[in-house]
């Protein structure tokens, strides 16, 4: 396996709250990070903020630049531009492991609920938009709040990984475990991604009763 920290990891969607949290603690961890934008401007304003939040080495790229010169890339995306972002960066994706992190949910009176996804899910219709990339489901269920605040040096969570390339998902788990507290877990083939998205609007559910930030635990292993 490679060492997680020689690789250059790009966050598309880095300018939202979990693409942003999750780039500070790879930055902390001393990984090299892209922030992936619409905007490039956006996206080097919000890589500086993160660079002095982290003291890491933290850049920012308009979108295609950002997928070009990553080794591996998260999709944080919001899923109304998830297929269409997706779409668009097939070249530069190609050979990558992509990593979605995107939750198809909903929001009502009664609360936040999984939406339909043609596909299956939302990592089903990435494989669908790339099919020359590696790929992989995890990052579902982390606490954007959590993972910003520095102060909280400990994340008590463990990060369900699913995906059909057994090297993938394996270096994704270890882009997981880089994270104090926090480990990746094996959580089955891409084609069970949907339960996993899904479990989000349950996760919300729980924070907004609780008025925590849960996070999710896998025990006996």
């Amino acid at each position: 396996m490679v060492d997680v920290r020689e690789l250059t990891v790009g966050v598309l969607g880095g300018t939202g709250a979990q693409g942003k949290g999750l780039a500070i603690r790879w930055a902390q961890a001393g990984l090299r990070v892209l922030i992936g934008s619409r905007s490039a401007d956006r996206a080097a304003d919000v890589a500086e903020e993160i660079a002095t939040t982290s003291g890491g080495s933290v850049l920012g790229r308009s979108n295609v630049d950002c997928a070009a010169e990553a080794d591996v890339v998260l999709a944080a995306l919001p899923w109304e531009a998830h297929a269409d972002t997706l779409r668009e960066l097939r070249s530069e994706l190609a050979g990558k492991i992509v990593v979605d992190c995107v939750n198809p949910l909903g929001f009502d009176a009664k609360g936040p609920y999984a939406l339909p996804v043609e596909e299956g899910s939302a990592a089903q219709q990435a494989e669908a938009l790339l099919p020359d990339s590696r790929v992989t489901a995890a990052f579902h269920h982390v606490s954007a709040v959590t993972l910003a605040d520095t102060d909280v040096s400990h994340v008590d969570l463990d990060v369900l990984v699913l995906g059909d390339d057994r090297e993938a998902t394996d270096l994704v788990r270890s882009l997981a475990d880089v994270i104090p507290g926090v480990r990746g877990i094996y959580g089955g083939r891409l084609r069970n991604a949907h339960q996993v998205e899904a479990l989000t609007a349950n996760v919300i559910a729980i924070n907004r009763r609780y008025k925590a930030h849960a996070g999710i635990r896998v025990t006996d292993v």
